[in-house]
């Protein structure tokens, strides 16, 4: 067993099949399974079973995956490890965050963190919460922004400012720039919320929900909206009202085209947290972004 076969078996789960991994590592696809041959040859197991489609993971590929991300994180973390020592506080950083971060200060934190560390090349991807743990796990990334903590023992989380969540409606809303005593009161608005989902769905995305339930209010009238920016722009246009983060709507408050409604008894924030893979290398502009995040994120 050796790394390429690892990166074959890791890349053909992430795309799917054979055909695709042999495309994302520019190989023929006899080269690759030829290669997941040798490996169950070795192993002495099936690693994928065919279904409609593609193939997925054999029970002994499941236990294999985590072990073999893991192998693969470390090799990276060497030839990082070796790349900084030629960079010095210089070279890459690749950072995933939830989507929704991206429309709060965390640009102006990147920001003045690149106009600080020229040298650096930073590289953002978005995902939701437990997307941007398994990047981190897995080495695809150094740091991850995500919503809560992640319990997992094999990633450190750093606990970040939390962030308020405002409602936010259009300036027309006769309710727009006063105060109401009880969230309750707003039962009979419509919402523009996150889709809800199973399994491993965006936690943030239960808040209104979850804030509505602790105070006997067992259903909404509410509209899915995936998009924090489309949540913003159909509450301009007055089709819902929308339980937002505070700094995301700063421009807008500016310019006169989203107001707040103030609710007595709503004290809600969002908990943001920068996580790392425990034990995992980290290079001097990575724990320098670290503190940047630290010392300068205002949720």
């Amino acid at each position: 067993m050796d790394s390429d076969a690892l990166q074959t078996f890791v890349t053909i789960h992430r795309t799917g099949g054979f055909s695709p991994a042999a495309q994302a590592l520019h190989r023929s696809q006899p080269a690759i399974s030829r290669r997941i041959a040798l490996l169950e040859e070795e192993l002495g197991v099936p690693l994928f079973e065919r279904v409609t489609g593609g193939v997925v993971l054999s029970q002994a590929g499941r236990a294999l995956l985590p072990h073999a991300e893991r192998v693969l994180a470390t090799l990276k973390d060497a030839r990082d490890a070796v790349a900084t020592l030629r960079s010095g506080d210089g070279g890459p950083i690749a950072l995933a965050a939830v989507g929704t971060l991206a429309s709060t200060s965390l640009t102006r934190v990147l920001k003045r963190f690149a106009a600080k560390a020229p040298g650096v090349e930073l590289t953002l991807r978005t995902a939701s919460s437990a997307e941007v743990s398994e990047l981190v796990r897995s080495g695809a990334a150094a740091i991850g922004l995500r919503y809560f903590d992640d319990p997992s023992s094999d990633l450190d989380c750093l606990p970040l400012a939390p962030e308020p969540l405002v409602v936010a409606c259009t300036p027309s809303h006769p309710l727009a720039g006063k105060r109401i005593r009880l969230l309750a009161d707003l039962r009979g608005e419509r919402w523009l919320a996150f889709p809800q989902t199973r399994g491993f769905g965006e936690p943030s995305a239960q808040t209104i929900f979850a804030e509505f339930r602790m105070r006997g209010v067992a259903a909404i009238d509410w509209t899915a909206i995936d998009s924090l920016t489309a949540q913003k722009r159909l509450a301009e246009a007055g089709f819902g009202i929308a339980l937002v983060p505070e700094s995301s709507i700063a421009e807008e408050r500016a310019t006169g085209s989203l107001a707040l409604i103030r609710v007595g008894d709503l004290k809600t924030v969002n908990p943001v947290t920068a996580i790392t893979r425990r034990n995992g290398y980290l290079s001097a502009a990575s724990r320098k972004l670290l503190e940047t995040l630290k010392a300068n994120y205002r949720g």
